[in-house]
């Protein structure tokens, strides 16, 4: 188990130091399966802001922590209310919600509405935490609400670093206070903590590569990963 653990975690850190985010699109479904809902859910927030220490590292130069700096703080307050009281309403509303919002999203983008991509990112950063805390993942929100700061490649990877790491933090204190981490877990945290600097620089290595044309497909791809995942 702990074998398949580490396979996964490395593919969920590579694309996420690739494309920004998505580690948790791959990472907390595989976890609960193997762990169980519950630690699943707690583990994969550890790795993942373990690995985000390691993204913000890479990324370091390219980090617009002013531009990024509402989002971040929104995401944080989302993330407490999600992985500390957890959400009252039923899973299945806010999954039609982040569906819903996931599509609107799509057409500003495209329309290139920007004012109203600028106004609605606030409101996405702050259910994106929401979502995130409550069922580990933030969905495609905290892409498309950091999508709205129109930053360079390089750039849009570094604040979606700083901004997973603050949001993941919050969940993980929260997680791990509520006795959610067992000797299993923390064996898998420390065995995926080896693989992460290769993986963070070989995702680094790939966003390198790419042309904006790809790099674009790849977020389009892992936002529509999401969306399939709350659908199905």
């Amino acid at each position: 188990m702990i074998v398949l653990a580490l396979i996964v975690a490395t593919l969920s850190f590579t694309l996420s130091a690739s494309a920004g985010l998505g580690g948790s699109l791959i990472l907390v479904p595989a976890m609960s399966i193997l762990l169980g809902s519950r630690e699943g859910i707690a583990i994969a927030a550890l790795l993942l802001g373990i690995n985000n220490i390691f993204k913000v590292w890479a990324y370091r130069q390219t980090i617009p922590l002013k531009a990024a700096l509402g989002i971040l703080v929104l995401t944080m307050a989302g993330a407490a209310l999600g992985a500390g009281l957890m959400v009252t309403v039923p899973e299945r509303w806010v999954d039609v919600a982040i569906i819903v919002s996931f599509t609107l999203s799509f057409l500003v983008e495209s329309r290139r509405w920007f004012a109203v991509r600028r106004i609605m990112a606030l409101f996405f950063a702050f259910f994106a935490g929401a979502f995130s805390g409550f069922s580990g993942t933030s969905g495609p929100l905290k892409g498309v609400a950091l999508r709205s700061l129109d930053l360079e490649r390089m750039y849009f990877v570094g604040a979606a670093s700083i901004v997973s790491l603050a949001g993941d933090a919050v969940k993980a204190s929260i997680f791990i206070h509520s006795s959610l981490v067992n000797a299993t877990t923390l064996t898998i945290l420390v065995s995926a903590v080896a693989v992460m600097p290769l993986a963070v620089s070989l995702g680094r290595l790939i966003n390198e590569e790419i042309g904006e044309r790809s790099y674009a497909a790849l977020f389009w791809t892992v936002m529509a990963g999401y969306t399939a995942r709350l659908i199905f």
